[in-house]
């Protein structure tokens, strides 16, 4: 019995969790909530008023009162971040903060996770490294993006979604996005749910795996069950489709 109970505690020991933080402020049309995190998921979905509110929980073997999460308000919204040690008094934006989200280097494996609840008329940016991103009930533009993990997105707005390792699933209101909107993976499959009203320029492309659309298209140029360059309607726009290991969808909204 004696042996169980060193086993237990020594299993706990530097296992934590619990270690929140909650911040909240109300955010008006057009301003911005951008989460950054590195070890952790992202949930967001639409807030019941004009009040943002983000919470994060820290979990995992470690140190997690060594990081920091770090809130940056200016005129365009609010950047709330998870800083890492030998981060520490830099800022969300800093080339240091950016270069070790990118590289995950660390050293500290304690994983933050991010509840967001986004107000109307408010666009969201969510971004980490290890862990899913998900925003649901949106109604305006969105961009999310992981490395490990899944991305999805469902918005009454206009919207972008990337990861490496996991699938996109991405459902856009907006038929009037301005320039190129990106749905990218290299392992997974791309699923992009578009207004029957989208006029697009289509590039598709796919390795292992094939395409599929709801959309008639006029196609340009050499095309196959894996390449993909087509019009939908009357074009302009730029719809971007990729990865390596997965399938292509693409469909209209009901």
């Amino acid at each position: 019995m004696l042996l169980t109970t060193l086993a237990i505690a020594a299993a706990l020991q530097g296992a934590t969790q619990g270690q929140d933080f909650r911040w909240s402020g109300r955010l008006a049309d057009g301003q911005t909530i951008e989460i950054l995190g590195v070890n952790g998921e992202i949930r967001a979905d639409a807030a019941s008023g004009s009040t943002a509110e983000v919470t994060a929980t820290k979990s995992g073997r470690g140190d997690p009162e060594r990081v920091q999460i770090k809130v940056e308000e200016s005129s365009s919204g609010v950047t709330i971040c998870a800083i890492y040690p030998n981060q520490e008094g830099t800022s969300c934006h800093s080339r240091e903060t950016r270069k070790n989200r990118r590289n995950n280097d660390n050293n500290n494996n304690v994983e933050v996770d991010f509840v967001v609840r986004v107000p109307a008329g408010v666009r969201f940016v969510g971004r980490t490294v290890n862990g899913s991103v998900e925003a649901t009930g949106l109604t305006a533009d969105a961009n999310v993006s992981t490395v490990n993990g899944d991305a999805s997105v469902s918005t009454r707005g206009w919207a972008e979604a990337t990861t490496v390792n996991g699938d996109v699933d991405a459902t856009v209101g907006r038929a009037d996005w301005s320039g190129s909107a990106e749905f990218q993976t290299v392992n997974g499959t791309v699923t992009v749910t578009l207004p029957g009203s989208v006029n697009a320029e289509v590039q598709a492309r796919t390795v292992n795996g094939d395409i599929e659309t709801d959309f008639p298209l006029t196609v340009t140029g050499r095309f196959g069950p894996r390449r993909l360059n087509g019009t939908i309607g009357s074009g302009g726009r730029t719809l971007s489709l990729e990865t390596v290991n997965g399938q292509i969808r693409i469909r209209r909204a009901s």
